[in-house]
């Protein structure tokens, strides 16, 4: 079960939470999936996504990218959750660490995530730490650039969003993202 250990209603209404779980297990309209641009879910949360929601989840990515290209940054695709209790999953593709301009990119694909939920009218969304895994961005940076993301996009953009969790699974994530909550007195 997952599990809630920080959160916050923001001045526009929405609450934050960190909650210490597994993505697969959230029951929030979406789950934010760490997608590559061609939508192959082999590892990491993808995998763990494709393994707990089944093979739906890879067909329907398969062909989304057939339909529409691969994925950028900015721009998710979505598919159904599949066997999850998330109706949706959004597939944000998330900048590799080394490659440049990755706090700009990181931005991009939680604001791109939080565009597609509010385009499928949706009410809550979970995120993973995105690129925090495999792709090496520092935890603690990521951390305060998905703050930043989320504070700014409902400040500025009337959302039907109120609830956004971000799941993480290890302690050393965990670790990190508090500190920067508790640093920026969310």
């Amino acid at each position: 079960m997952n599990n809630v250990l920080v959160d916050r209603v923001l001045p526009t209404g929405q609450t934050i939470q960190i909650v210490q779980g597994d993505i697969t297990a959230e029951t929030t309209d979406a789950i934010v999936n760490a997608a590559n641009e061609y939508l192959q879910h082999g590892a990491g949360v993808a995998g763990a996504i494709v393994r707990q929601g089944g093979p739906v989840i890879q067909q329907e990515s398969d062909a989304w990218v057939r339909e529409n290209g691969t994925v950028s940054h900015s721009k998710p695709a979505w598919t159904s959750g599949g066997k999850l209790a998330a109706k949706y999953v959004i597939h944000a593709v998330g900048p590799v660490w080394g490659d440049g301009d990755e706090d700009v990119k990181l931005a991009a694909a939680i604001h791109g995530s939080l565009e597609a939920a509010d385009a499928l009218k949706l009410s809550s969304i979970s995120f993973p730490a995105l690129s925090t895994g495999i792709f090496g961005f520092p935890k603690e940076r990521a951390a305060g650039v998905i703050y930043t993301v989320i504070d700014r996009y409902f400040s500025q953009i009337g959302s039907g969003i109120k609830m956004v969790r971000l799941v993480l699974f290890d302690k050393e994530t965990i670790e990190a993202f508090i500190k920067v909550w508790k640093a920026a007195d969310r």
